[in-house]
């Protein structure tokens, strides 16, 4: 397990394993938990003291079982607490469909105990996370609530958001869908002050409010297609490039975040947009392994001499 599991979450899916596995040791729950021996021993000394009779017997068929006659209280959660354990899970297992993690079975029985017209949307969320990479700042459990219920309900939201520079906006958004992407949080929808669909970074949002007027989801949506596309459009620098390569080889290296591929005869060509042209160069272009150039962007031309006199220059 990674460092953003907190201490009394393992010490909860150290209670369930104890529960569903009578005899289990310490040995089993570390390997199951990701986890050191001392720090089950930790866990099992935290349970003892919260009043948990956990225990414990040496030999062959020894191990941790919970006293005899013992019976815990169902846990309940609210709305948001359940919210707040769904974005705290995916940020750190997004893109596990598979139920090897614990933490992602733990994940689906909290989904299943939500509320019904939030359950659908939670799920949603679970389904389209993908690809976990560095983490990102978490989004406001109450506005991720928010948000989550606004979906559910088909109403529209007041935004209360601030972006990269720190300037802050106020705008009207019909909310489609979240979704997961490297560890990073987005609310896909549509933008009434753009008039357009756009991705908006769902830490950024100070505020989430639902107002009364109802709002409706595309019916042929794909939340993760579409997310990858407006990611790919819709800012202020154009980029145009030619791959000396077939569409199926490039394809491979450049998704649908960089702009969009077409077949060319003799390679293809990306069509897209970027508000840091540099970094487009450095983190979507430079790892193509093909024959690539620049054919329309001005600003996406003077970037890449500049990153290539560097490089040139430490080279030397």
């Amino acid at each position: 397990m990674d460092d953003g599991v907190t201490p009394l979450v393992r010490t909860l899916l150290a209670l369930e394993a104890i529960q569903d596995r009578p005899g289990v040791t310490a040995a089993q729950l570390a390997d199951r938990l990701g986890v050191t021996e001392r720090a089950v021993r930790r866990y099992v000394l935290t349970l003892r003291e919260a009043g948990v009779p956990v225990e414990s017997s040496r030999g062959p068929y020894g191990g941790y079982r919970l006293g005899r006659g013992a019976r815990l209280p169902p846990v309940v959660f609210t709305e948001d607490e359940a919210i707040a354990l769904v974005t705290a899970v995916l940020s750190a297992t997004a893109g596990q469909r598979q139920g090897t993690d614990i933490r992602r079975e733990a994940l689906d029985k909290v989904i299943r105990a939500l509320p019904a017209r939030t359950r659908q949307q939670a799920a949603v969320v679970r389904d389209t996370a993908s690809g976990a990479g560095r983490p990102d700042p978490l989004p406001e459990p109450t506005v991720t609530s928010a948000l989550v219920a606004a979906i559910a309900d088909g109403r529209r939201v007041q935004l209360d958001y601030r972006s990269e520079s720190g300037r802050a906006h106020a705008w009207l958004v019909d909310p489609w869908a979240l979704v997961v992407r490297h560890g990073r949080w987005y609310l896909l929808g549509h933008a009434h002050h753009a008039q357009a669909t756009r991705t908006l970074r769902v830490d950024r949002v100070v505020a989430a409010t639902p107002t009364s007027e109802r709002c409706s989801v595309p019916a042929d949506l794909d939340p993760v297609a579409a997310l990858e596309e407006a990611l790919g459009a819709g800012w202020e620098l154009e980029t145009h490039v030619r791959f000396d390569a077939p569409l199926a080889e490039v394809s491979r290296w450049v998704g649908a975040v960089s702009g969009t591929l077409t077949q060319v005869e003799g390679g293809c060509e990306l069509r897209g947009s970027t508000n840091d042209a540099e970094m487009y160069v450095v983190e979507r272009l430079a790892r193509v392994p093909h024959p690539w150039r620049i054919v329309g962007g001005p600003e996406l031309r003077q970037a890449a001499r500049d990153v290539a006199a560097r490089l040139a220059a430490a080279a030397d």
